[in-house]
């Protein structure tokens, strides 16, 4: 019994002595790490989120994040996991359009409390405090009203509005339809419609006979024609087993003799584009086509934006592993075949025409925007000042009796006759209904142009009849109100 006491009285001592070396060690060699784990606790850190700057438009009202609204705003929501590191938990950032472009600016920069609390944490005083930084107030150039109007106009259909000024490049108003309420984005997910898809940046669509205006301009500048030449439409081509018709002689069984060139825009006359493709070659049409910006982004300050497609032997090669038919030019030059274009790349390419010449990279916010002259943002190209009259001569008569534009004859708004400059589209895809997609795109006063109008309807039907009523109403609203 003795020698087991004795045993237990050294273990008990051993057991002491351990203990009283880790206290020792976190006493005396790890006490300044534990009185800062205390400090620590007595320490709390505070995040003070800055206030995001607004949005406004042209006029300095605030742009609200509403479904007229939301694909070029965009909407703000909390970081997600891939964004953590670059921010904090529970940080609100930008997600899409100009929230998400220029979020840096309008986020601002959060401030920081620092305080000291007791055990209980409670909060005795504040330590020190960083004020946080407003976020940047967005000026752009977008029309509240224009916008809205537009939105309501296109009433949920599928399709785009984008309206600009033709001579500096200011987006007054760029709408996706149908929208959605950035508030409840799930319901939207599985949507067939997409109202998520910003289609006025990203929908890609063949042009259709809005593509003329290319054409018209190629064979004009490489002289192929010239106002006096006369094509004689005989109502249908024929290549080999192939045969190309046109429109009117197709659906009404008519012909319209011969045409020059601003008879044959003003008409929309396939057989007159058909020709004028064969005189160019397709490298030269692609080669125009691309001048005009076609077929590759057009730069505005926003992303989601699509290239397009202009085709041409090589791609053809390299892609569908074929070679180029003469078939294949006529249908490019009246917009059809794989030619593909955005709502925003036809509104760029009309305004060169509406500007005399100059291609202008279209932009939202105005703050970016130093000198809109200069040649970061407006490059002038070199067409000749009588091509650009027969061009918008024969736009002009495409909104006349006798032209395709039928909602614009006579157009008048508070009994002031203004003359529209635009040209229409009626442009075929592969669809099981047989359906086309409506196209107008235009601007006015024809002669001291001030705005530009292209609208676009998925599967509506003809542009005369579909998208040019949608772009008198928003002529009408724009000239109402001056």
């Amino acid at each position: 019994m003795r020698e087991r006491l004795t045993w237990f009285y050294w273990l008990l001592i051993l057991v002491i002595g351990i203990f009283s070396l880790r206290l020792g060690h976190l006493q005396i060699l790890e006490a300044k790490y534990y009185r800062l784990l205390a400090d620590e606790n007595r320490i709390k850190q505070e995040i003070l989120p800055a206030e995001r700057g607004k949005i406004l438009d042209r006029f300095g009202e605030v742009l609200s994040l509403s479904a007229a609204n939301a694909h070029v705003l965009g909407y703000v929501g909390e970081v997600s996991e891939e964004e953590v590191d670059k921010f904090y938990l529970g940080a609100m950032v930008g997600k899409i359009g100009l929230e998400k472009q220029y979020d840096q600016k309008l986020r601002g920069r959060d401030g920081l409390s620092i305080l000291e609390q007791d055990a209980e944490g409670k909060v005795l005083r504040e330590l020190k405090r960083i004020e946080p930084v407003k976020g940047e107030v967005l000026a752009t150039a977008l029309d509240a009203g224009l916008q809205k109007k537009a939105f309501e106009l296109l009433n949920q259909r599928k399709g785009a509005v984008v309206i600009s000024d033709p001579n500096n490049g200011e987006i007054l108003a760029l709408v996706s339809s149908p929208g959605f309420d950035p508030k409840n984005l799930t319901q939207y997910l599985n949507d067939k419609d997409l109202p998520l898809f910003n289609r006025a940046l990203g929908g890609e669509y063949p042009p259709g006979s809005v593509f003329k205006i290319i054409t018209a301009t190629a064979a004009l500048e490489e002289g192929k024609i010239d106002q006096t030449t006369r094509i004689e439409d005989t109502g249908e081509l024929r290549v080999g087993p192939y045969r190309f018709g046109n429109w009117y002689f197709d659906q009404y069984g008519k012909k319209e003799g011969w045409l020059e060139i601003t008879r044959a825009l003003a008409r929309s006359n396939d057989i007159f584009f058909y020709k004028l493709g064969e005189y160019l070659g397709i490298n030269a049409l692609a080669d125009w086509a691309r001048y005009f910006g076609l077929g590759s982004k057009t730069g505005i300050d926003l992303e989601g934006e699509a290239d397009g497609l202009i085709p041409d032997p090589k791609w053809k090669e390299t892609v569908l592993k074929d070679q180029w038919y003469l078939g294949d030019t006529y249908i490019s030059a009246i917009g059809q075949g794989n030619i593909l274009t955005t709502p925003i790349q036809l509104n760029q390419m009309i305004g060169v025409i509406a500007s005399r010449g100059k291609l202008c990279r279209p932009y939202l916010v105005k703050s970016e925007i130093r000198n809109p002259k200069s040649e970061k943002f407006c490059k002038q190209l070199d067409i000749q000042e009588k091509t650009l009259n027969l061009v918008t001569e024969g736009l002009k008569q495409v909104c006349e009796s006798g032209g395709t534009a039928w909602p614009f004859f006579d157009f008048k708004v508070k009994d002031k006759r203004i003359y529209v400059a635009g040209k229409t589209g009626t442009a075929e895809f592969t669809d099981s209904k047989n359906r086309t997609h409506a196209w107008f795109s235009g601007f006015a006063p024809a002669d001291k142009p001030e705005i530009v109008v292209t609208v676009l309807l998925e599967g509506a039907g003809e542009g005369s009849y579909q998208a040019a009523p949608l772009a008198k109403e928003i002529l009408t609203y724009w000239f109402a109100r001056q």
